[in-house]
């Protein structure tokens, strides 16, 4: 991410909007005992999950972004893995739910981002969920994302993208700037 998005990511203002729509992510799924949560950059999405669920595990790409966040949540109830979700270390069946805000579109192709979607389902329980949320393109949105990477996820083809990864009953909720998504892997 630029530097301005990584500013952004950390602001409080960003916190302010993730935590007003993150109820409805994760309204009617049962969280369970071991969380995952793909993508957590710099934790905020982080700081809400975690006060919801005996123990949550986020998996982070970014070296710097994981090195901070695993110094500042070191003895919560999260396990802070630096690491490539397209290619995740976790025994199969690990999570009971699964969880990934705004970050599909940092996935450098569409290839990649089925990967991820392929293992979330691979790390995930029989009648796991997996629910987020990303942002689709804008005028305002491409500014921000200058020199970053930035594939934007289809919300019209998301769910057969979801259930060609093995989930099922796969839907997507689209709202001005982003949709927000669900899945289940099968029992």
């Amino acid at each position: 991410m630029n530097l301005v998005h990584r500013w952004y990511c950390k602001s409080n203002m960003w916190a302010r909007q993730l935590h007003q729509y993150m109820p409805r992510m994760v309204e009617g799924v049962e969280l369970g005992d071991s969380v995952l949560e793909i993508g957590s950059g710099p934790g905020v999405s982080t700081d809400w999950l975690r006060t919801r669920v005996p123990h949550l595990t986020t998996i982070e790409i970014d070296h710097t972004l994981a090195q901070s966040l695993s110094r500042r949540l070191e003895g919560e109830n999260v396990t802070v893995v630096e690491g490539d979700a397209t290619a995740m270390t976790f025994p199969d069946a690990s999570f009971s739910s699964a969880f990934s805000f705004t970050m599909l579109h940092h996935v450098p192709s569409p290839e990649l981002q089925d990967k991820l979607l392929a293992e979330t389902c691979r790390v995930l329980r029989p009648g796991g969920t997996f629910s987020g949320s990303d942002s689709t393109p804008s005028f305002q949105w491409n500014l921000f994302h200058i020199f970053d990477t930035r594939v934007p996820v289809d919300p019209e083809t998301f769910p057969q993208r979801l259930e060609e990864a093995g989930f099922a009953d796969a839907s997507v909720f689209q709202f001005p700037g982003g949709f927000s998504f669900r899945a289940r892997k099968p029992n």
